[in-house]
């Protein structure tokens, strides 16, 4: 028991090595590569869903984040028990103007500068990492990258070196990634979430003769990797950058579900301004599409879209997980109202109509979102 023990902070410490070291190698540039076209494989089709509304006044934030700076120089009558609270809420990795924050695998971006100064710079990013926008709303602070390959993942054997200069188009992965960004508005500036979402083509018949794409899981490191690009270009050394995405401390986790409600709810240990981006944020992460939005009231109006029937006209797996499908022959539409209470939130699920649900699809939105926020 004793040896356990006292081999459990060096397993730990090995583990935050081994993370740190494969967003490094990420950010490194030669492990990320949707540059190079080649003979792509064609563009997965965006469906009408994928399209967002224009802004509204209701959206425009009433408060910042607290940051680092301020906890330090706090007085120290105000050192106590509710400054610590705030201090481990959110762990920056403050870099100059530029910083970091992580709760559990969600990471975000801190800057001054104001979504418009922000919008250029961010749509040169993306084209200069090799991606085609097909949304870009600076209205709702929304921009989403088309499918793209990352090419560095194709094996470089003899063959691949000698002729996948002249017959790339034989070579593929079979994977697509594409990102969404979201620029939430603060006192002080702008808060940078950059989602991914990805697909992988797989066989259908044991001849292998067919395939088909489906999602696959989110992948925070490919996340953490653009999110240290991006402090990149907005002046950040290379080192620096993978650095504070790197070693930004999480924290325990903060959501859980709470039983017997009226409706599918959780809980969130953070402020209403804080749980608001944060469910935005995992909404995107787990592939639902934000309809509308309503701050005032504390609303995201969804629906959700599977990756694989992107281009098709039937229902999916997680349309029909979600429900079957409503009178209009979509996806199921359900509302996520976010409450405050002091420095806790409550995120609960609602039926289109506004009314609490705590169905079975309800519960699976609920757990879906808990991954995002613990």
């Amino acid at each position: 028991m004793t040896r356990s023990s006292a081999l459990l902070p060096l397993a730990l410490s090995l583990a935050a090595l081994a993370g740190c070291s494969s967003i490094e190698n990420l950010v490194s540039g030669d492990k990320l590569d949707y540059r190079t076209q080649g003979n792509r494989t064609p563009g997965l089709e965006v469906p009408p869903d994928l399209t967002q509304l224009a802004r509204d006044s209701r959206y425009a934030p009433t408060g910042g984040a607290v940051s680092a700076s301020t906890i330090q120089n706090a007085p120290a009558a105000t050192t106590g028990a509710a400054v610590q609270q705030t201090a481990t809420a959110v762990a920056p990795a403050q870099i100059g103007d530029v910083r970091i924050e992580r709760e559990g695998n969600q990471r975000w971006l801190v800057t001054p500068m104001t979504p418009e100064q922000l919008w250029p710079r961010l749509q040169a990013f993306w084209k200069d990492n090799g991606f085609t926008l097909v949304l870009d709303q600076s209205a709702t602070g929304l921009m989403e990258t088309d499918w793209n390959e990352n090419r560095a993942k194709l094996p470089q054997d003899f063959i691949r070196r000698s002729i996948g200069r002249v017959f790339d188009s034989a070579y593929s992965t079979g994977e697509l990634d594409k990102f969404r960004t979201r620029v939430e508005r603060t006192a002080s500036g702008s808060e940078v979430y950059i989602s991914h979402r990805g697909a992988e083509e797989v066989y259908t018949s044991q001849q292998k003769d067919s395939t088909t794409w489906q999602p696959r899981p989110t992948d925070p490191q490919l996340e953490a990797a653009f999110l240290a690009r991006l402090m990149q270009k907005l002046g950040v050394t290379e080192e620096a950058a993978q650095s504070a995405v790197a070693n930004a401390p999480a924290v325990p986790a903060r959501a859980r579900i709470v039983p017997g409600q009226s409706a599918a709810t959780l809980q969130v240990d953070d402020s209403f301004d804080r749980a608001w981006r944060r469910v935005g944020l995992a909404l995107d992460r787990s592939g639902f599409t934000v309809e509308d939005r309503d701050r005032a009231q504390g609303l995201y109006f969804v629906r959700y879209v599977d990756p694989k029937d992107i281009g098709k006209g039937e229902p999916g797996f997680f349309a029909k997980l979600f429900g079957k499908a409503d009178a209009a022959g979509g996806p199921q539409r359900y509302r996520i109202q976010v409450k405050g209470d002091g420095e806790r939130s409550s995120v609960a699920v609602l039926n289109a109509q506004g009314a609490p649900d705590a169905g079975e699809n309800s519960q699976r939105i609920v757990t879906l979102l808990l991954d995002e926020l613990k």
